[in-house]
């Protein structure tokens, strides 16, 4: 672990039309390889944290950086094209394209990144076994490659999501309550697969999650109630 890859001060957020900020943090910083879990219950800005974190949304004050860029400093077309070359996401509800298939899904990155392409290529295999090589580091058998997205289970369209997020290595994978859906047993071989798997393309992993058990999986544990003013702020007025 070695360098400041996110970097976020002073940010401040409020939802259009609301007088008060919904989040208030002084300071955030992950450093390149780290995995951090992020916690707080349902309702506290988890969410809307993260997509600040992957520019989709910007803070109404303050910097929120990565990889050096303050995601305020480029346009939207940019940052798009930012967040595709280095983040990874897996959202809760997967987002795959469900009539295409499950290796198809992987490697929608690589249509929009050179970046990720070209991380890809440097692995001395082809782009398709590239996808095929993050599907079987997440466990999935050869035989679901080929499937469409939508005939398969919650489990397996959970890994799907996650080698999407891997493919190309980029520096940064998010991840929104991926556990949710799955039970004890499930979720701990899925942590196991997705640890491992940041661990081997080098990837900074931010996990949210309302599940404490899996808190002792991170490096870091960061409770968004501590850090975030506003909820702080909100108590003392109540």
């Amino acid at each position: 672990m070695s360098g400041c890859l996110l970097e976020l001060q002073d940010l401040r957020f409020a939802w259009p039309g609301s007088a008060h900020d919904c989040l208030d943090i002084a300071a955030l910083q992950v450093a390149a390889g780290e995995t951090v879990f992020l916690h707080g219950p349902s309702g506290c800005g988890k969410s809307t944290l993260l997509s600040l974190l992957a520019g989709v949304l910007l803070p109404r004050s303050g910097r929120v950086a990565l990889d050096g860029v303050d995601w305020a400093d480029l346009r939207a077309t940019a940052r798009d094209r930012h967040r595709v070359d280095h983040v990874g996401y897996i959202f809760q509800q997967f987002n795959l394209l469900p009539y295409l298939t499950a290796l198809d899904n992987v490697l929608l990155p690589c249509r929009f990144s050179t970046r990720r392409r070209d991380a890809a290529a440097r692995s001395a295999r082809s782009l398709r076994a590239e996808g095929r090589h993050w599907l079987a580091g997440m466990g999935l058998d050869a035989s679901v490659w080929d499937r469409p997205a939508h005939t398969l289970s919650v489990g397996q369209q959970q890994r799907v999501a996650a080698a999407r997020a891997l493919v190309g290595q980029p520096g940064l994978v998010i991840a929104d309550e991926p556990t949710s859906a799955l039970d004890e047993d499930r979720r701990d071989v899925f942590l196991d697969l997705l640890l491992s798997a940041c661990a081997a393309a080098g990837s900074a992993l931010v996990l949210v999650s309302h599940d404490r058990r899996i808190a002792q999986r991170f490096g870091r544990e960061v409770a968004l109630a501590q850090i975030n003013r506003a909820a702080r702020a909100a108590e003392g007025d109540a």
